[in-house]
Parts: C-alpha cells; sequence; structure tokens
C-alpha cells in the first residue's frame, strides 16, 4: 500500500488510529429487512476484541447447530467495535433466547426470523465513525477532507485484503505459480483475492498516476450503482458530461479469463501497469475467474467530521467491499496504534524464541 499513487499527494499531517476499540466503529447496513418468519435468524451483534469467526463458532455451540449452519454477510476486524449481523439456520426448533448470548464485550442488538440465508455481499454498505488522536495539523487535516469531498479517493483494496505483511498475498502468488496446493476452499478463496486485488491496486495506482481522473478512448466505464458498463471507444461531450454528473465511472480490472474488457488507450495503460506480473494473470485465469470491473474511484457517503483540540471524528458511509483505510490513506499519514502492539509482541516473542534455541544449543553442545 504504502507504494501506491496517491491522488492528492501523501499526507503530511499525522495522527493516531485504534487508540482504543472505540475509536473504529463499523455498523452494517443491510438492504433488506427481516421477513419475520423461517427457518433462518438474523442476529444483530455489536461486539469489540472478537472477529468474526470465533462469535460464529459460539453462536454454533449456542444454538447447538454445527458452525457451517452460521453464516455471516462480511468479516469484521476484532480491534474494533462492530455491529454485524448474523444468519443461523435452524430449521424446525423454538427460537433461542437470543438475548442470553449477550456477555461481555458482545451484546445482542436485536434478533428476527427470516426465509433466506444471510449470504456473503449481502450488505448495503457499512457505516463508520473514526477517532483520529493526536492530529499533527488539523487545519491541513480539514483542507485534505474538502479535497476528498470533492474528488473522492482511489478505489484501493485496504491492507486488510492482503493479510499481515502480505502474507495472504504472498501465499497466493506461491499457490498460482506452482507451489503448494492449497485444499482448503476458504483458504484457497482468500488468496485468490488476495491476488486479484493487488493486480487491481496496481492498475488503479498507474492509471492515477499517469493520467489522473480523464477519461480514455477506449474506456470500460461502468453505470453508478451497477456492474453494467459500456466500453467509450472516444470521449465526446455526451459522455464527459455523464462522467462528471457521476452517472457513470471509470474502472479498473478484477482480473479473469477472457478478452480484456477496456480497449484502445485504456487498455495500453492497463498492460504497462502489470508488466512482469503475467504468471499472476495467467494463474486467476487458470483458477476460473472471469473478467470484471471495479470503479477506479471511492466517494464516502455522508462524510463529515468534528473536531475537538487535537482529536477528529470522522463519520462516513461506504458501499459494501469498499475500505475505511483507503479512505484514511488519502486524509492522513497515520500509525494504526494497536496494529503497532501486535507487531512489538510478535517481535518479542521471536526473540525469545530464538534466545531459548540458542540456550538449548549451548547446552547441548557443553554436554
Amino acid at each position: 500500500m504504502t507504494q501506491l499513487h496517491y491522488l492528492h499527494g501523501k499526507p503530511q499531517v499525522t495522527a493516531d488510529l485504534r487508540t482504543e476499540n472505540a475509536d473504529f466503529i463499523v455498523q452494517e447496513i443491510l438492504p433488506f429487512s427481516p421477513t419475520g418468519e423461517g427457518e433462518h435468524h438474523l442476529v444483530q451483534i455489536r461486539k469489540s476484541g472478537f472477529n468474526t469467526n470465533q462469535v460464529v463458532d459460539m453462536l454454533a455451540k449456542f444454538a447447538k447447530v454445527h458452525p457451517k449452519e452460521v453464516t455471516y454477510a462480511g468479516q469484521k476486524d476484532k480491534n474494533a467495535v462492530t455491529e454485524q449481523w448474523f444468519g443461523i439456520r435452524i430449521p424446525g426448533k423454538d427460537t433461542p433466547d437470543w438475548q442470553a448470548f449477550s456477555q461481555q464485550n458482545i451484546t445482542v442488538l436485536q434478533s428476527s426470523r427470516h426465509s433466506k440465508k444471510l449470504r456473503i455481499g449481502a450488505l448495503l454498505g457499512n457505516k463508520f465513525t473514526l477517532t483520529l488522536r493526536n492530529v499533527s495539523d488539523t487545519a491541513a487535516f480539514e483542507a485534505r477532507l474538502e479535497q476528498v469531498l470533492k474528488t473522492g479517493v482511489p478505489n484501493y483494496f485496504g491492507e486488510q485484503r492482503f493479510g499481515h505483511n502480505g502474507k495472504n498475498l504472498t501465499l497466493g502468488r506461491n499457490m498460482l505459480n506452482g507451489g503448494r496446493k492449497i485444499k482448503d476452499r476458504k483458504k484457497r478463496s482468500m488468496f485468490l483475492s488476495a491476488v486479484r486485488s493487488n493486480i487491481f491496486n496496481l492498475v488503479v495506482s498507474h492509471r492515477l498516476q499517469t493520467s489522473g481522473l480523464q477519461g480514455l478512448d477506449g474506456d470500460c466505464v461502468m453505470l453508478s450503482g451497477s456492474k453494467s458498463y459500456f466500453v467509450a471507444d472516444s470521449w465526446d461531450d455526451t459522455i464527459e458530461q455523464r462522467l462528471i454528473t457521476k452517472d457513470i465511472q471509470l474502472s479498473a480490472p478484477l482480473w479473469g479469463r477472457g478478452a480484456a474488457l477496456a480497449q484502445g488507450d485504456a487498455a495500453q495503460i492497463e498492460q504497462a501497469a502489470l508488466t512482469g506480473f503475467e504468471q499472476d494473470l495467467k494463474g486467476l485465469e487458470q483458477a476460473g475467474l472471469e473478467q470484471e470491473r471495479r470503479p477506479l474511484m471511492l466517494e464516502p457517503q455522508g462524510l463529515k467530521w468534528q473536531l475537538a483540540d487535537n482529536t477528529m471524528v470522522l463519520e462516513f458511509i461506504l458501499p459494501a467491499g469498499s475500505y475505511a483505510t483507503s479512505v484514511l490513506r488519502e486524509l492522513v499519514d497515520y500509525q494504526d496504534v494497536q496494529q503497532i502492539a501486535w507487531q512489538k509482541m510478535v517481535a518479542e516473542q521471536s526473540e525469545q524464541q530464538a534466545s531459548a534455541q540458542a540456550e538449548t544449543g549451548q547446552g547441548e553442545a557443553r554436554d
């Protein structure tokens, strides 16, 4: 992420993120209301200090069902306060007392029966409330916020997509380039997504660095709020106006098999960005993924902020699949306090293990 292009230049303002879990609040927005009947139970939970998979296991045990019967629309961070929906299939059984599931750092907000399974991606979006502390220059921060209001930010996949220190990306590239086969379907999907997301980020970064936000002949443009697209062979006043009024959006590839969707000048820009990554592209194609597109830019909705001394509280809504950290990246050079603490702990544990191994080796040598 550090090498990706900044639309407005790298921010000079610094700040601390996630000094505590409550500094990062996420609330899921469902695109539907529960029907009130059916074999699926939708439960909205507020949690802190637990990841999604941990709650899945806890719900399965509470409801006395297999963990495969517990679903969710999206993964949520452990080091945050999140309001997340879970679906539990309990056919032909009485309704559990879901309120009894509440415990320390987990609160059941509401529950209802529903007629359909809750599936991955079944979200309208997420609302974020983020608190940044020790802001070095509040005036410059507000000026950057005004810029983002006008233009949005690059729609990069966030660091979470690639795992700690990019581990998912490394394992995914190894898997596609002839390394160890991954039998676990969830892990395989996660690694494929990391490689595909990296390709997208590379194209977005190169496109913005070389061409900015201007339209290019052969652009594959998407209808706003839709996955539908068409190729703009050339740009005239009508298409330019549609881009200005945000009826259409520029896009970048989610790589897969089949002909690349962009053409002409736009295709040349995308191909130039991916020089040296031919093996990754081939691997994604052979994995059975199809060519798709994703918006080049991301516009936070309802963006507002509140300043108190050197603390900034931001609120905004993003569509499903977008990353709050990609918004923050364009706004401020932040450090994730809890991530730094975790890295320090891992480093200390590694040092202790190395020291213990060295002492063991010395003891064996004396013997």
